[in-house]
């Protein structure tokens, strides 16, 4: 299992071009706050969309971003990635240019004091069985081998496709009340149950459903604390700009603001 006396975790960056300012905060962030810990955990979706490795490290704003991981690896922070639903098909090529470590979803890290418990989320997701059988076809390589044969161009309008759908989603942030949300967005109690369990591990961090908080839950007599990571996104100021990451260490576990004013 692998130690740290300190780590910080982010996940949901969703860095594409459309989006410079949350873009220019990762970087600033590699540069700065990321150099003052053992480890960073990316724990899924960097990228808004992924198609395939041939398909975006041609551009000069990926090389960038993998150049900016790289660089914070050679300041001595050792840098673990989780995939997400989003960016499932970064490849062999993107981790050699950006020089990470990867992880399989979950993984247990022993940060501080305690043994924690790092999932991308989208897999707790089952009150939705059809995205979940979805995720699964989506995660075999016979299938990610088929899906790289078609033509770069057609999986490229792939990706912008689900780039203006969650351009929509952005849109409709501003009246969005979670508790109206669909629970098919959402984890569920048994899904974390169950994983808490599987592991042995009672402290949970996860991303993907952009509703950032701590929860203390049980289900079946079985209890354990949960963190959500919120989603970075400073490009859309009017609603509601931002960005966190979780710092954890030998005094616990906190929420790092980091909004730009």
């Amino acid at each position: 299992m692998l130690e740290f006396d300190n780590a910080l975790i982010i996940s949901d960056l969703h860095l594409t071009p459309a989006y410079p300012h949350t873009a220019n905060r990762f970087i600033d962030f590699c540069r700065q706050e990321a150099r003052g810990v053992q480890a960073l955990f990316i724990i899924g979706d960097l990228f808004e969309f992924w198609v395939g490795d041939d398909a975006h490290l041609h551009t000069p704003f990926h090389q960038q971003i993998a150049h900016e991981i790289a660089l914070l690896g050679q300041s001595g922070v050792q840098v673990f990635f989780i995939a997400g639903n989003r960016d499932f098909m970064l490849g062999k090529k993107f981790s050699e240019l950006a020089n990470w470590k990867t992880l399989a979803d979950p993984s247990q890290i022993r940060i501080g004091k305690h043994t924690w418990l790092l999932s991308h989320g989208d897999v707790l997701c089952t009150a939705d069985p059809g995205y979940q059988l979805f995720r699964s076809f989506t995660r075999i390589p016979f299938f990610q081998h088929i899906f790289m044969q078609i033509p770069t161009n057609y999986r490229k309008k792939l990706g912008e496709r689900l780039r203006r759908r969650a351009t929509i989603k952005y849109q409709m942030r501003k009246n969005f009340d979670p508790l109206k949300a669909s629970v098919k967005g959402n984890v569920t109690l048994e899904a974390c149950s169950q994983m808490t369990s599987r592991y042995d591990c009672d402290r949970l961090v996860h991303g993907h459903t952009h509703l950032p908080g701590f929860h203390e839950e049980n289900w079946g007599g079985h209890s354990w604390k949960r963190w959500v990571l919120s989603d970075w996104d400073l490009d859309h100021p009017e609603m509601y700009p931002r960005a966190n990451a979780l710092r954890i260490d030998a005094s616990g576990i906190q929420s790092v603001d980091l909004i730009q004013n």
